[in-house]
């Protein structure tokens, strides 16, 4: 029998997303899709639960003889050589600590040990998708970024990610790097916007839509949209000339709100000799799901290994 599928799971901060991934043509077969919202702040033992039954759906609509296993696309820290989490501190999967993922997953779904189950860095895992299936599917090099509550960010050589050398910062990510006095995370997240509007107004958001919304008629929301534009061009734009890249592809959440900031960070991308072209990904959340899949192809399998425990 063909093995011709793979299982692609996106962990976010607080639910599973999971499908198989046809590895001949690149496509999520959605019809295989399953979800499910996951407490993160719930014993370790019932996470593991959680994740298992999302993934039991997926391998109830497929042969399993036909699955070569399951890839990750998981947040850090993380050794995703090893399969354990080191996240804390963060107040989402803090009971995994420690925790050997791979083993846990082994176990609740009683495969066999020869049934594979892969790892890589969510923001990674969204940047190669893109690579392999979405906007950056014909260029060379390219970067992706994900935001949201977080500012995910990985930058792609012919479909790897390419994590350490003179062309990327530490990580081969920006999000630790500092700017204006924070780090990129702080400045370039949804919490940026919560706090920067609450500073200016006294007032809170729930996130990123409703400023979107508000900023229909409130003058502050459209400033802080045009700030956070042109702040994120500044920032961009010297990584972006030293890598390379062809294409950048913006993703997450507050890419939702791209017409609000957009003209202001291509504009600013100019202003710093910056003629990467931008676009927005059309696959979304497939893209995780695509990259952590792809995890087995064989060919990517090889050339990635060195990068995973740098990520």
């Amino acid at each position: 029998m063909n093995q011709n599928l793979a299982i692609g799971a996106d962990i976010g901060g607080s639910h599973i997303s999971c499908a198989a991934v046809d590895l001949s043509s690149g496509k999520v077969l959605k019809e295989t899709f399953s979800g499910r919202p996951v407490d993160n702040q719930a014993h370790a033992s019932k996470i593991i639960h959680e994740w298992s039954e999302a993934l039991k759906e997926v391998l109830e609509k497929v042969k399993i003889g036909e699955v070569r296993g399951i890839g990750f696309a998981m947040p850090g820290p993380f050794d995703y050589v090893n399969g354990i989490s080191y996240i804390k501190g963060v107040a989402k999967y803090e009971n995994l600590y420690g925790f050997n993922i791979g083993d846990a997953i082994h176990s609740s779904l009683e495969t066999s040990a020869n049934f594979g189950i892969r790892f890589m860095n969510d923001a990674s895992s969204f940047a190669v998708g893109e690579a392999w299936g979405g906007k950056a599917k014909k260029a060379g090099r390219s970067m992706s970024i994900t935001l949201g509550t977080g500012f995910g960010s990985a930058f792609i050589s012919n479909r790897i990610p390419v994590v350490d050398g003179p062309d990327v910062p530490r990580l081969g990510c920006v999000y630790h790097l500092p700017f204006n006095g924070k780090i990129a995370d702080e400045s370039f997240s949804t919490r940026w916007f919560a706090s920067s509007y609450k500073n200016a107004t006294g007032k809170e958001i729930s996130g990123v839509r409703e400023l979107a919304e508000i900023a229909k008629t409130d003058v502050r929301a459209q400033e802080l949209f045009t700030e956070y534009g042109s702040n994120m061009g500044t920032f961009l734009a010297p990584w972006l000339n030293r890598f390379k890249a062809e294409v950048l592809v913006i993703g997450g959440n507050i890419s939702n709100a791209y017409d609000l900031f957009g003209d202001v960070f291509e504009e600013q991308l100019k202003r710093e000799k910056c003629i990467c072209s931008v676009e927005l990904s059309d696959l979304k959340e497939d893209a995780a799901l695509l990259g952590s899949a792809y995890l087995f192809d064989d060919n990517f399998w090889r050339n990635v290994q060195h990068a995973l425990p740098l990520m």
